[in-house]
């Protein structure tokens, strides 16, 4: 009994796990960009509408745009590149993946490389204008004291990153040569470690003030504010998560680095959208939610006032005052309330 021949590449194992990862990963990158285009027809439209209320509707709304294009030019190159080596160069000596190696210094992985380093440094420009907004309900000197270092820290990753964009697209060198990995690996730990601070930065401010408000809130107010779910969009902690295992996996060149780096590269636009998509709604954090007071106020309820058996007029007793809480919203939530009615 005969067996079935074999008819796969001949090349080792590591290299053709790496292959595989590497189309893995360019389809989560693709079902990625769908989300993204559906979450920036939300956001975008949803600006277009408040563009009204003043120069940062137009801000945030040239920003997603700007996001989107990168997003769409990093699509596109992705696409291509698994054209180019896996059908263009398939019988490429060494097979697909020693082709990608060896021609890094082809425009579409210069623009791969570019995009992805563009893409990475605007997401981290709006966690760290977030963390800027939530702090500054603070003082200016604290939230400035607070986001410096992580300003700091954003300047150097775009330094490292340039390097890494150039060192990746030489000649003879890749994404995983020896020296485009180890600026690679120093861009991706000083941009996590910004993003991890940023994080920790927003939920800790977030939480300070979830702890002293909670219990006076409205149940409305404290789902839009205060839940889980506010705080994992408002701090992007799924970027993080995913973009932790990129690094490690990256780091120990491992060939799953791909699918990290697939979803690593997916989240941070979505956290980014779903940020801004808050921000447009009314219900992200700003200075006036975080200034927001619990307020109490006193309240007579109407009775009606008898005649006693001396004919005087009964009067108000302890019994007809009411105390109540009520939460002072913020001012884009009175802007939206006035407009509406």
């Amino acid at each position: 009994m005969s067996s079935t021949p074999y008819y796969g590449p001949d090349e080792d194992a590591a290299t053709i796990a790496i292959e595989r990862f590497f189309l893995a990963g360019d389809f989560i990158a693709g079902v990625a960009y769908g989300v993204h285009l559906v979450l920036w027809t939300s956001c975008a439209l949803y600006l277009w509408k408040q563009r009204h209320r003043g120069w940062r509707t137009i801000a945030l709304l040239g920003f997603i745009t700007l996001l989107l294009i990168v997003e769409t030019m990093f699509a596109i190159v992705q696409a291509r590149t698994v054209e180019v080596i896996y059908i263009n160069n398939r019988n490429y000596p060494g097979g697909p993946w020693s082709y990608f190696l060896a021609s890094q210094n082809l425009a579409i992985n210069v623009i791969f490389y570019a995009t992805l380093f563009v893409m990475t440094f605007l997401c981290d420009t709006l966690m760290l204008w977030r963390s800027w907004i939530i702090w500054t309900a603070s003082g200016r000197t604290i939230a400035f004291l607070v986001n410096l270092f992580p300003f700091i820290m954003l300047v150097a990753s775009f330094v490292m990153g340039t390097l890494w964009t150039l060192q990746s697209s030489h000649p003879g060198l890749s994404l995983y040569s020896k020296q485009p990995l180890a600026y690679g690996t120093a861009y991706y730990t000083i941009s996590l470690g910004v993003n991890i601070i940023l994080t920790a930065l927003i939920i800790a401010r977030l939480l300070m003030y979830r702890r002293t408000h909670l219990a006076h809130l409205p149940p409305e107010h404290a789902q839009q504010y205060l839940s889980l779910a506010a705080l994992i969009v408002e701090s992007a902690a799924l970027y993080s998560v995913f973009a932790i295992a990129f690094l490690v996996s990256y780091a120990m060149n491992a060939p799953i680095n791909q699918i990290w780096l697939g979803f690593a590269s997916g989240t941070q636009p979505i956290a980014t959208y779903l940020i801004i998509y808050r921000v447009a709604d009314g219900t992200a954090w700003t200075k006036d939610t975080m200034d927001s007071q619990t307020l109490t106020s006193m309240h007579f309820r109407q009775t009606n006032i008898s005649m006693g058996p001396s004919g005087r007029k009964r009067g108000v007793g302890p019994s007809d005052v009411q105390f109540t809480t009520e939460f002072s919203v913020s001012a884009l939530d009175v802007e939206s309330s006035s407009r509406e009615k």
